[in-house]
């Protein structure tokens, strides 16, 4: 099928099985994301100026006053991208999720289509076309663009299809959102981490911009990535990428987390404890090296360095929101061996990204040994996924403490019944503030 007949004519029948369970799954780590994330001073800012400045009649994800669509969107994903915890694509080096599941529930709210199957629909075309818009502007684009450069055109997608637009506005609907889209520099933030963290935010306001825009008779046309790529959207409707995501058990960048994982195999293999430990240093591709704040003083940069999170992996044994805030920050003996640990690049490593992201740490002791890791992927990778039993914990990991067992698990089975009790239950769930 075309995308364009894809964006307009799949049903949630259509769907294999196992996507059909998986997207339910990717909502459900979505908004326990977003729960965590919303605990942030960057969600609580976006969320206020989503409130003050575009005003509307659209509850505002985890938070419930009343805004636009656009504004809606716009902080729904900045407040998933706040806490770097949320799914992603290897071959996009970004993620899908965080911004077209914002643009899908304002869009649901904005045309009153309640229906969760059909929201249910939107969001995995959401993984579909952004995903592959991904690559599409990866191949023609020189510069390396965050996720809400491509995820915008997704948005829009996803706009035009709830808004019922004709193929001609759908074009300019998803034009405009390429033209207007947030072409932002990712390495820019890694070398400065504020904020500003992946674009899926602006992306999505941008995506939910483009649709009105559209559906009045503003002209965009045509999106390249989707357009003029056409090898990217050949598997379109046979190849399911919603199947292929990956998933953080740690709220830090993923290309720390080989590194996490290097480590924390040390760890307990060995036995040792920080305390044991001289320095600590990391052979991975170059941009993880490339996350080198060292001594963060908020929890964005915290969230984008490898020697932080690291070092916090090797005085904790894990790596939780808890440790990347506040006075966690300051910690002394995580301090010492992430102002300690040495990163260098490796060949295969750098050959290996962005498919696989690899990683091999060596603890030096204070008594001149060393200790050398295997290689390391990530955990929870697409080859080597989850189960469905791991992302429940984790989401009840993160929303149970913010919003107590029992509205965690009506949230849970909210998105288990989204195709026979529709969308109101879960809204009404997920658009009240969190407890923190």
């Amino acid at each position: 099928m075309t995308p364009l007949d894809a964006l307009h004519r799949l049903t949630w029948t259509d769907i294999p099985a196992g996507t059909q369970t998986q997207v339910k799954l990717n909502l459900l780590d979505l908004i326990g994301v977003g729960l965590g994330g919303a605990s942030t001073r960057a969600s609580r800012i976006t969320r206020d100026f989503a409130s003050a400045q575009t005003p509307g009649r659209h509850a505002l994800l985890f938070d419930g006053r009343a805004v636009s669509a656009p504004g809606l969107a716009h902080a729904g994903a900045a407040t998933i991208d706040a806490l770097d915890g949320h799914d992603g694509f290897n071959p996009a080096k970004g993620h899908a999720g965080c911004a077209t599941f914002p643009a899908a529930f304002a869009f649901a709210l904005e045309t009153g289509n309640m229906d969760g199957a059909a929201f249910l629909t939107a969001l995995t075309l959401g993984y579909e076309f952004a995903c592959r818009l991904a690559t599409a502007l990866h191949d023609s684009a020189p510069d390396y663009h965050t996720s809400g450069a491509w995820a915008a055109v997704a948005c829009a997608g996803i706009g035009a299809r709830y808004l019922e637009l004709d193929p001609d506005r759908t074009r300019h609907a998803m034009g405009i959102a390429e033209y207007h889209g947030p072409r932002s520099q990712m390495m820019r933030c890694i070398d400065h981490p504020t904020m500003v963290k992946d674009g899926s935010g602006w992306g999505a306001m941008a995506g939910v911009s483009a649709a009105l825009l559209a559906q009045a008779g503003f002209t965009g046309a045509p999106a390249l990535t989707l357009e003029q790529a056409p090898d990217h959207w050949a598997d379109l409707g046979n190849r399911w990428l919603t199947n292929e995501q990956y998933y953080k058990p740690y709220p830090v960048c993923r290309w720390a987390q080989a590194p996490v994982e290097a480590v924390l195999a040390l760890r307990q293999r060995h036995g040792v404890t920080a305390a044991d430990v001289d320095h600590i240093q990391v052979e991975t591709f170059h941009e993880s090296v490339r996350l080198a704040t060292s001594e963060p003083n908020s929890t964005d940069e915290a969230q984008y360095s490898t020697s932080f999170p690291v070092a916090v992996a090797m005085v904790r044994g894990d790596v939780t929101p808890a440790d990347l805030t506040g006075s966690a920050l300051r910690h002394p003996e995580v301090l010492r061996l992430s102002r300690g640990l040495l990163m260098t690049e490796d060949d295969a490593a750098n050959a290996a990204f962005p498919a696989t992201r690899l990683a091999r740490a060596t603890l030096v002791l204070r008594d001149g040994s060393q200790l050398h890791s295997d290689w390391h992927e990530p955990k929870w990778d697409a080859t080597a996924p989850p189960s469905e039993a791991d992302l429940r914990a984790k989401f009840h990991g993160l929303a149970a403490p913010l919003v107590g067992t029992d509205r965690a698990s009506a949230i849970e089975a909210a998105i288990d019944g989204l195709p026979a009790d529709g969308l109101g239950p879960l809204a009404a769930l997920i658009t009240q503030p969190i407890n923190a």
